[in-house]
């Protein structure tokens, strides 16, 4: 209903001012503005939704506040380009309606109307509700009761004596396996679940419906509800800090915590929650693409099912050899959403439904296929005795080719366990939910039968079956969830960690570099490969906005402390843009600070020359030296302009022939008649050992690199008064060596340290 109002409000909107409200240039900015806006609302809600089926949630808010290293993002790209070119001729076209009788003299009775409907149609739309609704989530009191039902285990389990193997399936829910509706889909796997504790009715929960989040559910017992503000999960170091997960219990007992997936580990953080939690050895793709036979043989997300499960096979054996006690988790990629990725070595790779091929289908059983395989492996190697077997769904199926059929089912999460030790086959149909899949573990273990929410399904109730509906519980417990984030209300006292390249304050932890903005709140704000440079966020600043700074001494010194412009210590700033800030430099490994905001007069002048200087292009920066000091952003006073260099690193920087194929600096004035060039640089790959050219003007001298640091002086006579220096690696080589995760690959040639021009007499 609040849909059809949305859009009868938005069409009177468009016809009132395009038949009455006549020409006025700021009337029809504002209207289009407000009605571009529902536009682009509704159409976040219908992408929202082809994803995850509710609109625009949680899961939608946390991705897009997260790392999103190393998503698949292939098969959305026409999709993807085609809504943008449809946004912007809708927009277009909106804009010709609106401006159809601008020869009207202006009526602003009419121009308030068109106005007054446009924003009613905002606020009627779902997609606004949606997010109003998650806005006020985050900050309610929560329930009283949450504190009755959340328990802790014991940190240990008292006589550990099974290793445990845990395999999340890619949205490989239990309802694929219903052989009456999809009849062989999953042969191979369907037959080790019926030799297993089979539990039928795993509910899917708000929280626990994407990747991420199906791991958190199931190894911590709580749905994932993060905070969003200042992008706080992306910038936290930690993941909910105060929980006590499956993985810590397992630490804790003596286990070595193995995590393997194709995919990248950076995706969504969960780096950061399986290293929070007792994880200290994890495998993705930056990982396996230097292990792999063929590092080449991957799909949009990463690396292929087969590749992924001979590598954890590879590890299982490997770990029961050492006599370790160890739990190795693995996640496949093969049944992702829209359609999946079939892999090369599966028998049968296709699956035909209603008389046609379905590719989600056909991903599905090709899947299955090696996830049985590495099962059957384990089965019949001789420490299965002394191993636990867990398969489940990381959650349900989203909209891919399948939903439509899977719709008509009643559809539930994957969850059975094969036990070597006690092996027993049982179907349960309790109800339960992802969140008692750790305490199921940890029971099977030897631990408690509770973690957090969660309630062993061996000899517990699970809470879906205490409350009668237990997504408004949830729900209603939300706020008492994102507390356990303890995300920091103020910032006092902080603590700089150099080695770990951290600050801590208020109990929480977050990486380095970092920006947070003091007010009422705290406010982090991350630097990462999707957020734009600090002191770029820094400049959006209010005048009177307290900020505190850690970054490289370097980035901020040439505002406020130029004795430390050429430093890549790391520094801490805090003041005000527009009062007073200081600047020091952080000299102990474990170095312990203060927030001491002075209220100053405020100096509109002074806030905008700061703004201007942090908004300078690194190329563009210029520092009193009288060398090019490469570690650093920008070049000396002297340096007019250079090209076919990569940005700073904390050695120094390599050529980019992506840039351009040459180093070329060219400085304001001609370089002294004669002079030597003192270059401290190194090569890259196979540039080592090989003639590289390097002119000044007509004269030309030759310099030879090794692939370490050294340091050559050439002599030049600069007759022609040449004010350009030119250097020529002689093989760039494209590669991603030391490159920022997803970006393009640079094409490396020398690596530059630092370049000085020293005057000689004749």
């Amino acid at each position: 209903m609040s849909e059809l109002l949305s859009i009868a409000l938005f069409l009177a909107s468009v016809v009132i001012y395009a038949l009455k409200a006549g020409r006025n240039t700021w009337w029809f900015s504002a209207t289009l503005l407000v009605l571009g806006f529902f536009i682009l609302l509704n159409i976040t809600l219908y992408a929202s939704d082809y994803f995850t089926g509710d609109g625009i949630n949680d899961a939608v808010l946390y991705t897009l506040t997260n790392s999103l290293t190393g998503a698949g993002v292939g098969k959305y790209v026409l999709p993807g380009a085609g809504l943008i070119l449809a946004l912007v001729a809708v927009f277009c076209a909106l804009g010709w309606v609106l401006r159809r009788r601008r020869h009207l003299p202006h009526h602003l009775g009419y121009s308030l109307l068109a106005l007054a409907l446009a924003l009613g149609s905002v606020d009627a739309s779902p997609a606004f509700r949606q997010i109003t609704e998650l806005v006020k989530s985050q900050s309610r009191d929560g329930d009283p009761d949450f504190g009755v039902y959340y328990k802790v285990p014991a940190k240990q389990i008292p006589n550990p004596h099974l290793n445990l193997v845990y395999i999340y399936g890619e949205s490989l829910e239990r309802t694929y396996f219903n052989n009456d509706a999809f009849p062989d889909l999953t042969p191979e796997l369907g037959a080790l679940k019926n030799e297993s504790i089979d539990f039928s009715h795993t509910e899917q929960l708000p929280g626990t419906d994407y990747t991420i989040a199906g791991m958190v559910s199931s190894q911590c017992g709580i749905p994932l509800f993060a905070p969003f503000e200042g992008n706080a999960s992306a910038s936290v170091s930690s993941f909910f800090p105060q929980n006590l997960c499956l993985g810590d219990i397992l630490k804790n007992s003596g286990y070595e915590n193995h995590f393997i997936q194709g995919a990248n580990l950076r995706f969504a953080g969960k780096d950061v929650f399986l290293k929070s939690h007792g994880f200290d050895h994890l495998i993705g793709a930056e990982e396996l693409k230097t292990q792999v036979a063929d590092p080449h043989y991957r799909n949009d997300w990463g690396f292929y099912d087969d590749t992924v499960l001979d590598t954890v096979w590879k590890q299982y054996e490997a770990l029961s050899r050492s006599g370790k006690r160890f739990s190795l988790f693995a996640l496949t990629v093969d049944t992702h959403h829209p359609d999946g990725f079939i892999s090369r070595g599966c028998e049968r790779k296709s699956y035909s439904y209603d008389g046609k091929a379905n590719q989600s289908f056909s991903a599905v059983t090709c899947s299955q296929q090696n996830i049985a395989k590495l099962i059957n492996k384990i089965k019949a190697s001789p420490w299965f005795k002394d191993t636990v077997i867990v398969v489940s769904s990381d959650h349900l199926a989203m909209n891919n080719t399948a939903w439509k059929y899977l719709n008509k089912q009643d559809r539930s999460n994957l969850f059975f366990v094969l036990r070597g030790d006690e092996p027993q086959q049982d179907v349960s149909g309790i109800k339960r939910s992802t969140m008692d899949n750790g305490a199921t573990v940890l029971d099977i273990l030897g631990g408690d039968n509770f973690l957090g929410l969660g309630r062993s399904s061996i000899s517990g109730q699970s809470l879906s079956g205490v409350f009668l509906n237990m997504k408004e519980k949830v729900l209603a417990w939300k706020p008492d969830i994102i507390r356990l984030w303890n995300f920091p209300k103020e910032m006092k006292a902080f603590s700089i960690d150099q080695d770990k390249q951290m600050i801590a304050f208020s109990g929480s932890q977050f990486r380095l570099p970092l920006l947070v903005r003091v007010s009422d709140r705290v406010e982090p704000l991350p630097e990462s490969e999707y957020s734009a440079p600090l002191r770029f966020q820094l400049a959006d600043f209010a005048p009177r906005d307290n900020f505190v700074w850690i970054d490289q001494c370097y980035k901020m010194a040439r505002l406020w402390s130029p004795t430390l412009a050429l430093s890549t210590d790391w520094c801490v700033s805090q003041g005000q843009l527009g009062g007073e800030q200081q600047v020091q430099r952080v000299d102990k490994p474990q170095w312990k600070g203060k927030t001491a905001f002075k209220q100053t007069v405020i100096s509109t002048d002074r806030y905008q020359k700061n703004v201007d200087t942090l908004k300078i292009l690194d190329d563009s920066i210029r520092y009193k030296a009288d060398s090019f000091v490469f570690n650093v952003a920008g070049a000396p006073e002297e340096v007019k302009q250079f090209s076919g260099i990569s940005r700073p690193e904390s050695w120094g920087r390599w050529s980019n022939a992506q840039l351009g194929e040459e180093v070329a600096i060219e400085y304001n004035q001609p370089l002294p008649q004669h002079f030597d060039l003192v270059i401290t640089a190194k090569a890259f790959g196979p540039n080592a050992n090989r003639p590289i050219p390097v002119r000044v003007g007509n004269e030309e001298q030759t310099l030879t690199l090794g692939n370490d640091l050294s340091t050559t002086t050439l002599r030049f006579n600069n007759a022609s008064h040449s004010n350009k220096l030119v250097i020529v690696p002689p093989d760039p080589q494209s590669t991603n060596e030391g490159n920022i995760l997803g970006h393009s690959p640079r094409k490396l040639g020398i690596g530059l340290v630092e370049i000085k021009v020293v005057n000689r007499e004749g």
